[in-house]
């Protein structure tokens, strides 16, 4: 064998390179590196998307409540508001409420005080059953929570002495407090049962006015009414001031002579961020209705009508407040049992329209306040 010269003999230590190769280790290298960084961002981004749909479905943090700086409380200048009259006067809501401010606001009737409550004008007010319950189907369930009763009983039709049976009022002129009110439902309801035909603005076989009660009087009194379905005290005004007698006292259309005239109801969302006010304003509540069944017939009504001067200018004659009282009973039941019958009467009147009004109550916080169970006859919490 010829021998090779040593500058022509391979080197066995030395990497043989090929034309036309020499790139391709170094792009290899990048594409790997390229890939891998790809797939880190990848898993990254994959990972932050992750995190956000997670806390995405995490359940929102229940929001903070405290006591509110301010409650602003609605209520009639009206026997049937007796709770609301004692605790205010009497300082009760306001020592229950501690260092939360109260300020009142008096109306004439229901539908004014639930447009101020769904205003935000006030928070919580004392009202007819009525009125609560349109508010609450309007509203889809959203605008207010009945909280407590606070007064039954007390509301009649009265009449002109020469009126002596339903037949005879036919083409009569009526009042009631306010359209859609709890007096003006029953009124429209018995009506209808009696046969008539009542329209809303006031056509049909009997003329209704609502009215305020005021000037009712004043109407009655001129010979320009006919009669009227009101509250106390102005039912027995009517009788005692002005002559008239009763056609109908409204116990006498109810199972064992049991209607609610008066309850506490709440703005959803104040309830909602303020529960401690509300369970304060529970508290002066059941407490002004307990000093209400325990006085003595003198001091429950020297106490209402002190109230009643101040807000209507004049204190009632003994016989109008005792003769008020008399018709009504102080109770912090709402009495549940009865709210399908008021829905089916609004109905009836053409004044709401047919609806679940299922969760309307929240009975809790009392039933917490009073330490017994008050029933929500299944159509709410207690």
């Amino acid at each position: 064998m010829a021998n090779t010269p040593e500058s022509q003999k391979p080197d066995s230590g030395t990497i043989r390179i090929v034309a036309g190769e020499t790139n391709k280790p170094k792009r290899r290298r990048a594409l790997e590196i390229g890939l891998a960084v790809g797939l880190v961002l990848l898993i990254g981004a994959g990972a932050a998307v992750a995190s956000a749909v997670s806390r995405s479905n995490e359940a929102a943090p229940a929001p903070t409540t405290s006591p509110a700086a301010e409650l602003k409380l609605g209520y009639f200048s009206n026997v049937t508001h007796a709770p609301a009259l004692v605790g205010i006067s009497k300082g009760i809501i306001a020592k229950d409420l501690g260092d939360t401010k109260l300020s009142t606001q008096i109306f004439n009737a229901g539908p004014a005080a639930i447009e101020a409550l769904n205003a935000g004008a006030i928070d919580a007010t004392y009202i007819g059953p009525n009125p609560a319950i349109n508010s609450f189907v309007k509203s889809n369930g959203e605008s207010v929570s009945i909280i407590a009763g606070a007064a039954a009983g007390g509301a009649q039709l009265v009449v002109k002495p020469g009126i002596n049976s339903a037949a005879d009022l036919k083409g009569k002129v009526l009042a009631s407090p306010q359209l859609g009110g709890t007096q003006d439902v029953a009124l429209r309801s018995w009506l209808g049962h009696q046969g008539y035909k009542t329209n809303p603005d006031g056509s049909g076989d009997v003329t209704i006015n609502p009215t305020e009660n005021a000037q009712t009087l004043k109407l009655f009194q001129d010979g320009k009414l006919d009669g009227a379905w009101l509250p106390e005290p102005w039912a027995s005004r009517l009788v005692l001031e002005a002559g008239g007698k009763v056609l109908v006292d409204e116990k006498d259309l109810w199972d064992k002579g049991e209607f609610t005239t008066t309850i506490l109801i709440v703005n959803k969302k104040f309830a909602a961020e303020h529960p401690e006010t509300v369970k304060a304003l529970l508290k002066g509540h059941v407490e002004s209705v307990n000093w209400l069944n325990s006085a003595t017939p003198e001091e429950k009504a020297s106490t209402i009508n002190a109230v009643l001067k101040d807000t209507a200018g004049k204190p009632l004659p003994a016989n109008v407040i005792d003769r008020a009282l008399k018709n009504i009973t102080f109770t912090t039941d709402p009495l549940a049992g009865t709210y399908k019958k008021l829905l089916q009467d609004g109905v009836d009147a053409g004044t709401t329209k047919a609806a679940d009004i299922n969760g309307i109550f929240d009975l809790r916080a009392l039933n917490e306040v009073e330490g017994k169970k008050t029933s929500a006859a299944g159509l709410g919490q207690d």
